[in-house]
């Protein structure tokens, strides 16, 4: 097991308190025992390691958020961050798993369903005993989602459900899908539809690059029959998928810290062990540039997402602010990583170590939940109030 020492140069650990701080020594512990020995083989072989749900359930990392009277664990957004950081330290696709069984699932059910619903669904998606995924993106519609196709129609005591979703973190093995569709005047409306329905079918994608150790799928609608029971009361509109989403760009500010992190870590020792010329590569004037530029990143990211952990415990956060934190850190992890890539050389590429791996899946996380583009102009439409997506 490789050694691990988290980077606090502004001594960040002194504002969490001792609750804060068992819940991050105890996921990090778990992700050094379970996760850390067979992640990077999973990855090579393209394969989910769903052995992990029980471990990653049982610790509360599936809608931690969520009451315990539903079955979650009733923790704050501070916790919820230092979860997901933890968690994508070990990799991003296995945060993206707790992130939509969370914020993508349990969130929406819990915000916009009925009490039948929540009572029904919450508690089996804390335990792992169901898990879900999201279906919002389209094949022709990803960062424009209010002209998505998917619609349903009225028959009765049932709806009548088509289109495809794509990109769908854990399709392939979801037991329930909550489904962003327009209803017969035009809005959007989310419904849970359930595995094993008539005509919904979750093919798997494959030869993917990058999240190579996540499930990723399409959903595909085809007539199907859904009960109106199954529609969320709560949420018509934009409103809806949009609050959801701006949970889980929460999580992904922490988590692609994580990933910077454990970069940064594995880089700095590796730096102090490679001897060229005579010294460790750590002497030379552009690897130290490169781990002081690498730190620093990382610590501005660590003081964003604490802030941002304190005005979400407030419900104050906004939505602008959220993309901020996102776009930055998922930018900044990127960077330690291809930074950290270079100073290991030609084995930067190899898994023995988990840089090009981390690398590869940050070109998803700065991508999904919204575009580090799309994040920059929500950002500029705040500051001055002009919007410029259309």
């Amino acid at each position: 097991m490789r050694p691990y020492s988290p980077p606090d140069y502004y001594l960040l650990d002194e504002l969490l308190s001792e609750e804060h701080l068992f819940i991050r020594d105890t996921v990090r512990q778990w992700v050094n025992r379970e996760l850390m020995p067979i992640i990077e083989d999973h990855a090579q072989r393209a394969e989910f390691p769903r052995q992990l749900l029980s471990g990653m359930a049982g610790l509360g990392l599936f809608g931690p958020t969520i009451p315990e009277s539903y079955g979650g664990a009733g923790l704050d957004y501070l916790a919820y961050g230092i979860m997901m950081q933890e968690l994508e330290r070990g990799d991003s696709g296995i945060r993206s798993t707790a992130s939509v069984q969370g914020s993508l699932v349990m969130y929406p059910i819990y915000t916009y369903g009925n009490e039948e619903q929540k009572r029904r669904y919450l508690p089996k998606l804390a335990s792992g005993e169901l898990m879900g995924c999201f279906g919002l993106t389209e094949p022709n519609h990803g960062s424009d989602p209010s002209s998505m196709l998917t619609r349903f129609e009225d028959r009765g005591d049932a709806v009548l459900l088509n289109g495809s979703k794509m990109w769908i973190s854990n399709a392939p093995f979801a037991d329930i899908a909550i489904v962003w569709a327009k209803n017969p005047e035009g809005n959007i409306q989310g419904l849970i539809v359930e595995r094993g329905t008539e005509g919904f079918t979750t093919p798997e994608t494959h030869n993917k690059w990058s999240l190579r150790a996540s499930a990723t799928g399409e959903l595909v609608f085809d007539n199907v029959f859904v009960p109106k029971s199954q529609i969320l009361p709560g949420a018509v509109g934009m409103r809806g998928p949009l609050s959801c989403l701006n949970q889980a760009r929460y999580g992904i500010a922490w988590g692609a810290l994580g990933a910077a992190m454990d970069c940064y870590d594995t880089a700095l020792r590796y730096a102090k062990e490679r001897e060229q010329f005579g010294k460790p590569i750590a002497a030379f004037q552009l690897q130290q540039k490169k781990l002081a530029e690498m730190l620093t990143e990382i610590t501005k990211g660590q003081l964003l997402a604490w802030r941002l952990a304190a005005l979400k415990n407030d419900d104050r956060a906004t939505p602008a602010q959220i993309s901020m934190a996102k776009r930055n850190n998922v930018a900044a992890a990127l960077h330690v990583a291809r930074e950290a890539r270079q100073m290991l050389g030609a084995m930067g590429i190899t898994g023995e170590y988990p840089i090009m791996r981390h690398m590869m899946n940050l070109e998803s996380v700065v991508t999904y939940e919204g575009t580090h583009d799309v994040h920059l102009l929500i950002t500029g439409m705040d500051i001055t109030g002009i919007n410029a997506f259309g």
